[in-house]
């Protein structure tokens, strides 16, 4: 369920103490441990980590005006969930995490780039962190502009962003 919220103080403010918490804690995690060319800020509804449009001016491609999502952090109904948009274009990411989190003997909850978690406890904050430094925002918008294909930013001045992200 997406927030109304128009910054991530104001999400925080909205969830009850324990949902607070855990997500402050996973949101701490990501801060640590993006490298500096993703900001924080509220997309979609939910804490976003993105690639900021100086960085990548084409944006993401379903939404050009949205800078492309890194990582999103959401307190929904039944769960909170951690989107890890770059484990998705990044394939051996998402494989290990899911191998770390077995060789952890932690339940795993995870669709294609979502963690899934109710509590604190169920989440491995030292994977997510290590996942998060494997991938860095460079590499990631590269396998990105991949996936995406050409003429996947249609009207864009790039005519489907194949063009090297800026450093």
């Amino acid at each position: 369920m997406q927030s109304k919220a128009t910054t991530v103080t104001k999400y925080l403010a909205e969830l009850s103490p324990d949902r607070r918490a855990a997500i402050a804690a996973v949101r701490r995690v990501l801060k640590q441990n993006v490298d500096a060319s993703v900001e924080e800020g509220m997309q979609y509804g939910m804490i976003g980590f993105y690639i900021p449009h100086r960085i990548f001016p084409d944006g993401y491609h379903c939404d050009p005006k949205q800078p492309v999502p890194y990582a999103g952090l959401a307190s929904q109904k039944n769960h909170m969930s951690l989107y890890l948009m770059f484990a998705y274009a990044g394939g051996h990411v998402d494989a290990w995490i899911r191998q770390s989190y077995a060789k952890a003997g932690k339940r795993l909850d995870m669709g294609k780039c979502c963690l899934r978690f109710r509590s604190l406890e169920e989440i491995d904050l030292e994977i997510v962190a290590e996942a998060v430094r494997r991938l860095p925002a460079a590499t990631y918008l590269t396998n990105y502009v991949k996936l995406a294909g050409p003429g996947a930013w249609k009207g864009s001045k790039a005519k489907g962003a194949t063009k090297p992200p800026r450093r």
